[in-house]
């Protein structure tokens, strides 16, 4: 307890952080969520196309392979995407909380024998060689536990993102447009199916990580609001009509799911990021207690 408080302190080591995030990096990168295995199998029960039929197949079995095997289900482990809910009551001790995520980057993805893609910088493009520094997003939240989720995220769905600062009177049908309009360019590169996540309100790098963390939400969710599930839909069923389809090679597989987080915005901004994932996509998490 700190003094001059009377609030009991959680303390929790940064190795045990650390360890955390080394395990949640291989175990992310080796298999896929429930819910999104079950969206592959049942997508191969609606799929008219019989080549997407046939691709999504091989995705299912390259699924298999990877967990059975041990091995990475794409050849891309990305960059790691951390997100760290840290209750306001949880002291950190024993080292930096940064360094303790980046250290468990380092030992997931040298342990694991996952790719290494992270550059140091930008333009010179030198590889770091240990798939560090990972990208940290940190909310306190009441509680005394820390919850910890590791998004690998590859680039070639990454590329395909957009941000939009729309005008206002845009409203729910500029939304909808800017989410088909990203889809539609993104078109085979983003290696369909996908995963569409949205932020809609806050500033520009708000709904940003807003459309990040809509990538984390149960294949299967809805938003709560009505108004904002309407556009859900009406995205997914228009992003379907694409035809864009598996790998790209036409059918009506092209997205699993459209997710919108929303934030409070300025009266004269309508801001809205499209954050896509590929069918790999990968997070896990794990809460740490006292």
């Amino acid at each position: 307890m700190y003094a001059g408080s009377s609030r009991n302190v959680k303390e929790i080591s940064a190795h045990r952080i650390t360890q955390a995030v080394q395990e949640l990096c291989i175990e992310a990168n080796l298999s896929l969520s429930d819910d999104m295995k079950d969206a592959l199998l049942q997508a191969q029960q609606t799929e008219s196309s019989p080549l997407g039929r046939s691709i999504l197949e091989k995705l299912c079995r390259n699924l298999e392979i990877a967990e059975n095997e041990q091995i990475p289900i794409c050849q891309d482990t990305g960059m790691a995407v951390v997100f760290l809910r840290i209750g306001q009551d949880v002291h950190i001790t024993d080292g930096d909380l940064g360094e303790a995520v980046h250290e468990g980057v380092r030992r997931g993805y040298e342990q694991g024998y996952l790719r290494k893609s992270v550059v140091s910088d930008p333009i010179i493009r030198k590889n770091t060689g240990d798939n560090t520094p990972a990208v940290i997003h940190t909310e306190i939240v009441p509680g005394d536990t820390v919850h910890i989720t590791v998004a690998p995220k590859g680039f070639g769905s990454e590329n395909m993102s957009r941000v939009f600062m729309l005008k206002p009177a845009d409203g729910e049908q500029g939304v909808l447009d800017a989410i088909v309009r990203a889809v539609r360019e993104a078109g085979p590169n983003a290696c369909p199916p996908m995963v569409v996540g949205v932020g809609v309100g806050g500033t520009f790098e708000k709904c940003a990580q807003l459309a990040k963390e809509a990538l984390l939400l149960p294949v299967n969710a809805h938003s709560d609001q009505e108004h904002i599930r309407r556009i859900e839909e009406l995205a997914l069923e228009q992003i379907r009509a694409l035809n864009i389809g598996p790998a790209g090679l036409g059918g009506t597989t092209t997205a699993f799911a459209v997710h919108i987080k929303t934030y409070a915005t300025h009266i004269a901004g309508l801001p809205v990021a499209v954050n896509i994932c590929c069918h790999v996509n990968r997070h896990a998490s794990r809460e740490i207690t006292a």
